[in-house]
């Protein structure tokens, strides 16, 4: 039977009518190329079968491993795969681009599908990425707006209003999957792994329009649990940097909403803000307690914005921050969506 296609890096994903990672799902979890769907050939579960067996039986392993990637791979025809057209043209790929891979391969290709498998599996991918990372962002364009301002003004909001009025947006919480504070982290939604986020991010570069500018937020080089690649860090130092600026009470107002899962759950919070002890001072911290338990939100939101957050905060154009002076200041009235929605327009219409 004719061997299966190879391919090497780079790779022209849109030559392909699908990218197939046929690794675990947990596997795929951790980081894929992007764009892939998950199509495995072994659970997890299986996958941790045959690695068992393989250290006292490599020939039983095998055995066993054919047997349940056959099943699987039979699976997915008679399902996500049933409709597919006789010119089906997908990569393939698994860790190392071996067995699991080829496997599903050659069965597609006796079918009559061009099915390519990636040379040296996800491995090779994940190689190739970390060596081009650099190059992905340094080049100056395109230009980068970075838009800064204290914790609660509503620069994530103004991101997603700029992407709604169709300008090309970065959103780094979004791919950090993280408000980048002590309380951004969302307890049931995880943060992707290190890598997972560095190939949402090259993939978000391969889609800007390079004579276009691309609205940013000014982060900390970690947000949460992931870094930014130093390259994309120094990037958002030189960017043109707008800032915005919001009331405080319209601010505790926005991170209310931001910050709902947190007010539901008020033990949660109480946990959370005990992580401040140090920085912040029993006293504080216990007064912070009392209001929680009182259910007084205005009074609580507004004193961790001033009482903490703004505390920390960097000025941009000051020594310690890696950030330029602002260029432009918007004065968001407040938090309603026509505030957002002009200074989108407003913004837009400026660069």
């Amino acid at each position: 039977m004719q061997q299966p296609e190879r391919v090497t890096c780079p790779l022209n994903l849109g030559e392909f009518h699908d990218i197939i990672d046929v690794r675990t799902p947990l596997e795929f979890a951790e980081d894929h190329i992007p764009g892939a769907i998950n199509l495995p050939v072994l659970s997890d579960a299986e996958h941790h079968e045959v690695g068992l067996l393989h250290a006292s039986s490599p020939f039983e392993a095998r055995r066993l491993g054919a047997t349940l990637i056959t099943k699987n791979i039979h699976a997915h025809l008679a399902s996500t795969l049933a409709g597919k057209s006789a010119d089906f043209c997908p990569l393939l790929y698994c860790w190392r681009g071996n067995m699991r891979s080829s496997s599903m391969a050659v069965i597609f290709r006796a079918i009559g599908w061009r099915a390519r498998v990636l040379d040296g599996g996800y491995k090779a991918w994940r190689k190739w990425l970390l060596a081009h990372l650099p190059e992905t962002f340094s080049p100056a364009q395109p230009e980068l707006i970075v838009l800064g301002g204290l914790t609660g003004c509503g620069k994530t909001r103004l991101l997603h209003e700029l992407a709604k009025q169709g300008a090309q947006v970065l959103d780094l919480e979004g791919l950090a999957n993280h408000r980048g504070s002590i309380l951004g982290t969302d307890p049931d939604d995880p943060q992707p792994t290190q890598r997972l986020f560095e190939s949402r991010l090259w993939s978000a570069f391969q889609n800007y329009d390079p004579t276009r500018p691309v609205f940013t937020e000014a982060e900390s080089n970690r947000i949460g649990s992931v870094h930014l690649p130093s390259s994309l860090w120094k990037r958002l130092g030189s960017g043109r940097l707008v800032l915005l600026d919001l009331p405080l009470l319209e601010r505790a107002k926005l991170l209310a909403d931001d910050y709902d899962h947190f007010i539901q759950d008020p033990d949660s919070l109480k946990d959370t803000l005990d992580g401040l002890r140090r920085l912040r001072g029993h006293e504080q911290v216990d007064a912070w307690h009392r209001q929680i338990e009182a259910r007084d939100w205005p009074a609580f939101l507004s004193s961790i914005l001033a009482d903490h957050y703004d505390l920390v905060y960097r000025r941009p154009g000051s020594e310690d921050s890696v950030y330029p002076v602002p260029e432009h200041t918007i004065d968001l009235p407040s938090c309603a969506p026509e505030d957002f929605e002009k200074a989108a327009s407003d913004l837009i219409a400026r660069y």
